[in-house]
């Protein structure tokens, strides 16, 4: 082992065990580990539970058009998506806004209208139907979401009237179309507080009717293959599809609220950066203590022949295993607290406001994680190269120091 190695952990150990200085030194490194690791693992477990229920109510891929499809064009559609071996699934919808109401309550809800015994292939809804029965779905009747069906005091079986924006354009041609009145066949929960609140599902008969689009349809909702690439799939079905449509990844569809937590996540990574940087300076300021302590032996190094790059190299490899240490310690201790995560949250939640305003209030009594291997990598990278560069400017000044004036000191 060379010798600055030797004396680096010589002086990190003296006798067999960490100092106090460097202690504290690599508790502060391992503290900024466990907080980044912890705070992405959640806000990426948040983004990839957004991705599923993205993904269960839209498929990996939908096609839109600029107006809405009828044949010839869906014929072309169909053709497009058939030549695509990842595709496995695809169902015809029209999608809108509606005013729905229930004992002179109001509510404007989305409103989406599929053919069940195609969109079953592609959209797994019948693990999301809290009462009722997605079966039950037909011509006359409709889904309403959970927190819409609380709203407006609605339970399965009630009958709830619709109107919709075709009633409009019949008042302006001295026209009167009445509301339809429909039966709630069932109600479900995504899980998502926007989904959950304020959508409606019908047969794409009944939407058909709702806005007179005869039999056209707005898009498709596509499922791929199990480790398919949606970008790579939408971009070969761009270049087969008919002119005035379009087929876009569930990323792209939901580009506004990927961007919003995208950029939430890049910023919680980054503010909690500080914390390590700020222990980078404790090892910095305990290392330098160590170079005013130990002077007169730097300088007696350098006496003895030792050259000024094996003296930096001294303190470089102090930084370097002060912030392995941390780094170890951070990561044993965020995958911990991932682990009791739920435990945690419950814990907050009974000396705070209690379990069940807890979830009314935040909508998630679990907290989910998704810890990214590159995202590990990055922090365990960040976290060494900063306690190394932490340990230039104490190494850099116990080099300069000439042996001759290090021996005189007191």
């Amino acid at each position: 082992m060379p010798w600055p190695i030797y004396l680096a952990l010589k002086q990190l150990f003296p006798t067999g065990r960490v100092s106090f200085f460097p202690l504290i030194s690599i508790l502060g490194v391992g503290l900024g580990v466990a907080l980044m690791l912890v705070s992405t693992s959640v806000m990426g477990g948040f983004g990839h539970q957004i991705q599923r229920m993205i993904i269960d109510t839209q498929g990996e891929i939908q096609i839109r058009g600029s107006a809405p499809i009828g044949a010839p064009t869906s014929g072309a559609v169909a053709a497009a998506l058939a030549k695509v071996p990842e595709v496995t699934a695809f169902a015809p919808y029209a999608a809108g806004v509606v005013m729905l109401e229930y004992a002179s309550r109001p509510a404007f809800p989305a409103i989406q209208g599929f053919d069940y015994e195609r969109m079953k292939a592609v959209i797994p809804l019948d693990r999301y139907i809290v009462a009722g029965s997605l079966a039950d779905l037909d011509d006359d009747s409709v889904i309403l979401s959970s927190i819409l069906a609380g709203t407006l005091g609605v339970r399965v079986g009630d009958t709830v009237s619709l109107y919709t924006p075709l009633m409009l354009e019949r008042i302006r041609n001295n026209e009167v179309l009445l509301p339809r009145d429909v039966r709630v066949a069932g109600i479900f929960q995504i899980g998502h507080q926007q989904l959950d609140s304020s959508t409606v599902l019908c047969s794409l008969r009944l939407m058909q009717d709702l806005y007179g689009l005869n039999k056209l349809v707005h898009g498709y909702n596509v499922r791929l293959e199990p480790g398919a690439d949606p970008d790579a799939v939408a971009a070969k079905l761009n270049a087969a599809l008919p002119p005035g449509t379009r087929a876009l990844t569930w990323f792209e569809s939901n580009a506004d609220f990927q961007a919003v937590l995208s950029f939430e996540r890049n910023m919680i990574f980054f503010l909690l950066t500080f914390i390590i940087v700020v222990a980078a300076f404790s090892i910095t300021s305990s290392l330098l203590v160590t170079v005013v302590r130990k002077t007169r032996e730097i300088g007696l190094l350098g006496a003895m022949g030792g050259k000024a790059r094996d003296v930096a190299l001294c303190f470089c490899t102090q930084g370097l295993v002060i912030g392995t240490g941390g780094t170890v310690a951070g990561l044993v201790l965020g995958f911990a607290l991932l682990h009791f995560r739920n435990d945690l949250v419950q814990l907050i939640a009974r000396f705070t406001m209690g379990q069940e305003t807890f979830v009314k209030f935040y909508q998630f009594s679990s907290l989910p994680a998704h810890t990214a291997p590159k995202d590990v990598v990055i922090i365990v990278v960040f976290s060494l190269l900063a306690s190394t560069l932490a340990g230039l400017i104490p190494a850099w000044r116990a080099a300069r120091l000439k042996p001759v004036e290090a021996l005189r000191s007191e």
